[in-house]
């Protein structure tokens, strides 16, 4: 077993915590699947031998995949935000979630398809919103509320005025 980090993000996955860890060490840099455990008996989601946890690293970030069944349900409260340094990154990331049976959703959020909510933000996003131009901060707020995936061209265009 990997040594645990003192705090790990533990996400729960109705049987199929490997896929969505395999999907993420493929998709993100510096992610890996770290390892897969068994459970050593039935558990009420599942049987003796079948994958129970699955330790992986999403973007240096310590995790672990829980497949505990059913009863929960990842929603918006949670999310990952992956600033992205331009609008070919974003795209990457962007489209291999929504391609991989994902949802999009409003202002750089989408959904993977195991449920998981993703803001994909471009750093030049957060720059024009969070600048000392309040008045370019709210064209540029104002853009955004209307994009699904963020289109940098049209932030910095927003932000020009």
């Amino acid at each position: 077993m990997v040594k645990p980090a003192k705090n790990t993000i533990c996400l729960w996955y109705d049987g199929d915590a490997e896929d969505a860890a395999r999907f993420y060490a493929k998709t993100f840099p510096n992610s890996s699947v770290d390892s897969v455990h068994r459970a050593p008996g039935d558990f009420p989601s599942g049987k003796k031998g079948d994958v129970l946890t699955v330790w992986f690293t999403l973007m240096g970030l310590p995790c672990l995949g829980l497949n505990g069944g059913p009863a929960f349900k990842h929603n918006e409260a949670f999310s990952f935000q992956v600033a992205t340094a331009d609008q070919t990154e974003t795209d990457r990331y962007w489209n291999a979630i929504v391609n991989n049976d994902g949802q999009e959703n409003a202002c750089g959020w989408c959904k993977d398809k195991w449920g998981v909510s993703w803001q994909i933000t471009p750093i030049a996003l957060t720059k024009a919103i969070t600048g000392s131009d309040t008045a370019a901060a709210k064209r540029v707020f104002d853009a955004m509320m209307q994009m699904r995936k963020i289109d940098i061209a049209g932030i910095e265009a927003a932000r020009r005025g």
